[in-house]
């Protein structure tokens, strides 16, 4: 026993974030709806409102709207764990919350009114600009398409962006791009979303027919790129775009290759060879099965790290994070594409049925995979300068 002169001190139990506490919830309805939202290609209404149940929405929203401020990290843990359970969910919440963050880079009007109803506000983002904008008295007017706009039927908001006319001018001599806010009730959506995989995202085209958009609905990319939130010192508001890069759309892939594995693994222990012998005391299946869950293991260790020094939580060098987040979540996606096609393989024949969710999980984890985010030649290159000390650029060493 400690005599009576020892004090213990026992650390304070972290608080959980909602956002990870309600993850395994949408995990649980999103696998069971996942069929329902395969043959709609969106996402299910019960899954919709489960994931702003759990708080998704607003984990990223200012606290000065009612927001959570959370950390990269707790996002991270969440959304791979609903990745378990359907990759499209993922996919679709993911995208959601860290559109919500355009939100902090608006003027203080357009924070108020995209969050007058709570913080809760579903969220949808434009990736690529598109579409056209011209400047108009007190605002702006948008017209155009927007392809691949994940979850735009059923966000509230969707950020819009285009390249604008007589804008900044960028340090790489590019013109100023600006995201627009705008409410559901000005969009029309083409359905557009026929794919092999990631078929639930409902990531169709949003059509804007002389959509006005005011002044303080509108934020600049170069803010985002740097950090400059309005109003806001939190941390998930000011680090640089380029230490987040991919991590919105790597970590959906995760949770499908986590759902992969488990299945395969369920499924191993049922088989039985032809002579009937349990497959699973096969040393080459035993191999297989370890080296794909090592390959997993070491892509949610890469894009932990990215969680990490997006939150402040693990330094990088000067100029390193910008290159080797980027390097770190391609070579993830690789890892993650490799595991789960040697699962599907190792599957035989049952793997390829449509009630199989292990074809699903193949179908999705590849479909995302071909993002240009995750080409490792570019990110690869990236580094690869960095490192060398290319073009002026400071060396890794």
């Amino acid at each position: 026993m400690l005599s009576d002169s020892t004090t213990t001190i026992v650390a304070e139990r972290p608080l959980v974030a909602d956002v990870v506490a309600g993850a395994p919830r949408v995990a649980e309805i999103a696998a069971r709806c996942a069929e329902e939202t395969e043959a709609a290609r969106r996402l299910a209404p019960e899954v919709v409102e489960a994931v702003r149940e759990a708080g998704f929405g607003r984990h990223f929203v200012p606290a000065a709207f009612g927001g959570a401020e959370g950390r990269f990290v707790d996002m991270t843990a969440a959304v791979t764990v609903v990745g378990q359970g359907c990759a499209s969910a993922a996919w679709a919440a993911s995208l959601s919350a860290y559109a919500a963050r355009y939100g902090a880079f608006l003027p203080l009007e357009g924070q108020a009114e995209i969050w007058a109803d709570g913080p809760n506000a579903l969220m949808a983002g434009a990736l690529m600009p598109a579409g056209k904008a011209e400047p108009g008295s007190g605002g702006w007017r948008l017209s155009g398409e927007w392809k691949y706009i994940s979850g735009v039927r059923f966000a509230d908001w969707v950020f819009a962006c285009s390249a604008v006319p007589n804008g900044q001018v960028g340090p790489d001599g590019r013109p100023e791009v600006r995201f627009f806010a705008v409410p559901r009730a000005d969009i029309t959506v083409q359905d557009t979303w026929f794919t092999m995989g990631m078929r639930g995202t409902g990531s169709d085209t949003m059509v804007l027919d002389d959509v006005f958009v005011p002044e303080y609905r509108t934020l600049s990319r170069f803010d985002i790129n740097a950090g400059r939130a309005t109003a806001s010192e939190a941390r998930c508001h000011t680090v640089p775009v380029d230490a987040l890069n991919a991590l919105p759309l790597a970590v959906p892939v995760l949770g499908a290759a986590r759902g992969a594995l488990r299945v395969g693994a369920e499924q191993t222990m049922r088989r039985l060879d032809r002579r009937g012998a349990p497959v699973r005391e096969k040393p080459p299946v035993q191999i297989e099965l370890a080296r794909s869950a090592g390959e997993v293991d070491a892509a949610e260790s890469l894009m932990q790290r990215a969680a990490r020094v997006a939150d402040g939580l693990e330094q990088a060098r000067e100029g390193e994070a910008a290159v080797r987040g980027p390097r770190d979540l391609a070579l993830a996606v690789e890892l993650l594409v490799s595991a789960v096609d040697r699962l599907f393989k190792s599957g035989g024949t049952s793997a390829h049925f449509e009630t199989d969710p292990l074809q699903r999980f193949w179908r999705d984890v590849n479909t995302a995979a071909s993002h240009v985010i995750f080409d490792f030649e570019t990110t690869g290159a990236a580094f690869g300068a960095w490192a060398l000390g290319a073009g002026g650029a400071e060396g890794g060493r």
